[in-house]
């Protein structure tokens, strides 16, 4: 099976958001190389919340272009098989820790953005991975900043995206 062969299924599957839902089907349909950030038209992406519930955290990194807490994520690649994969590689890569796993459940949310051009839209969608226990973040090239914060310091520092990620992670938790 495909990546986006995948990213259609798992869109067909996720329960709610149903008019955001569509219109990730409808870009898909319309664009068949929408699973890449070569296609201008706009492009899926991957995103998963590192989170330690046992703490009462997540883990956001200081994006470094876009100078915003957020989760970690970006563009598929050719070598993920999932969209599920993806989310977990990014993940893996920008907080530097190995033995994250994600929540069960598929997706947690989705969201669409507008991205600067030449691109338009990020169709990100958004997991959350378990940090195991005792696991020690390391900053990657992407980041400025790698940061465990609380819950409730959450909304004081990210955008409102991250922080219903956030609540929904905890509600499926």
């Amino acid at each position: 099976m495909s990546l986006y062969d995948d990213a259609v299924l798992v869109l067909k599957g996720y329960e709610g958001q149903d008019e955001l839902r569509q219109s990730y089907l409808e870009h898909l349909a319309a664009h068949p190389d929408g699973m890449w950030k070569a296609c201008h038209a706009g492009h899926v992406t991957a995103s998963a919340l590192v989170i330690d519930p046992e703490r009462g955290r997540v883990l956001l990194t200081l994006h470094r272009k876009l100078r915003m807490w957020l989760q970690m994520g970006g563009h598929c690649e050719p070598g993920d098989a999932t969209v599920a994969a993806a989310a977990l590689r990014e993940a893996t890569e920008e907080s530097g820790m190995a033995g994250l796993t994600l929540l069960p459940g598929g997706p947690v949310r989705l969201d669409r953005h507008p991205i600067p051009s030449p691109c338009h839209w990020h169709y990100d969608v958004q997991y959350a991975a378990l940090a195991p226990s005792g696991a020690v973040a390391a900053i990657s090239d992407e980041s400025l900043d790698l940061r465990w914060f609380p819950y409730d310091e959450v909304a004081s520092v990210a955008d409102e995206s991250v922080v219903r990620l956030m609540d929904a992670t905890r509600a499926r938790l």
